[in-house]
């Protein structure tokens, strides 16, 4: 029994050794991180991983510094390989995706934002980057869908509703665009982008005196921000109103 009680005390000893190692690899790694000397960092969290290979931060930090050397496509073989020891860690199914987005891989990063929703389906952030996504890929009723989910975890969410009304556009229904816009302002009275599109829709309704009035309180909200000051320019274009266009003109 003595025997046992000592092999059980050296393995538990070295189980914890182990465990510190891995952790230390890990730190020293992200020490070489924040000093931006990625390369090396990189060789710290393989020692971290080698030691224990279902340390996932590791994995992550890994795939963080291979994104900061612009290595996308090692970043993505990295989650993947961290995948398969721990398929269900959502992180680093939506540190992928990223990864995907930085080369322009939407469809693939779609794909990537439907099983994040899988995984965590009560978060409305993933609803809203699937929405995004299949936004991109000109696929806006299904991400009406995705804002629709976000929206029902959380009525006030903004973006989402900002988000569903350009998909509504996509698709010619400026009613409902409108309304949905309405709704982000009276959210956040100070929604910028919410103001300028909305000027966009009523200009496109021949409204021209509501429309500036939108992208003058964009303005307003941030006189330095562009959008609004461009489009409240070829609109005056459009209506003959030279002299007020070139006012705004000069000032870029």
């Amino acid at each position: 029994m003595k025997i046992i009680a000592v092999l059980l005390c050296l393995f538990l000893f070295c189980c914890v050794c182990f465990a510190e190692e891995t952790d230390y690899f890990d730190w020293k790694g992200l020490k070489s991180y924040a000093a931006k000397n990625y390369t090396e960092s990189i060789i710290y969290f393989d020692m971290a991983i080698k030691q224990d290979p279902a340390y996932m931060d590791a994995w992550i930090h890994k795939g963080d510094a291979q994104k900061a050397l612009k290595d996308y496509n090692a970043s993505i073989q990295t989650y993947q390989d961290a995948l398969k020891i721990k398929g269900d860690q959502a992180t680093l199914w939506i540190k992928m995706m990223e990864s995907y987005i930085a080369i322009n891989n939407y469809q693939k990063a779609s794909e990537i934002a439907a099983k994040v929703t899988d995984i965590e389906p009560g978060k409305k952030d993933n609803w809203l980057k699937a929405g995004n996504l299949l936004q991109m890929l000109g696929r806006y009723e299904e991400a009406i869908g995705r804002y629709d989910a976000a929206l029902r975890l959380d009525a006030r969410y903004k973006e989402a509703c900002y988000q569903k009304a350009i998909s509504e556009v996509a698709l010619g229904k400026d009613s409902e665009a409108l309304e949905l816009l309405d709704r982000a302002i009276y959210i956040d009275p100070k929604y910028k982008q919410a103001y300028n599109v909305r000027g966009l829709i009523l200009e496109k309704q021949g409204k021209n005196e509501d429309a500036m009035a939108s992208y003058e309180k964009a303005s307003e909200i941030d006189p330095k921000w562009a959008p609004p000051l461009i489009n409240k320019e070829h609109s005056l274009l459009a209506q003959g109103r030279i002299s007020e266009a070139m006012k705004i003109f000069v000032t870029f």
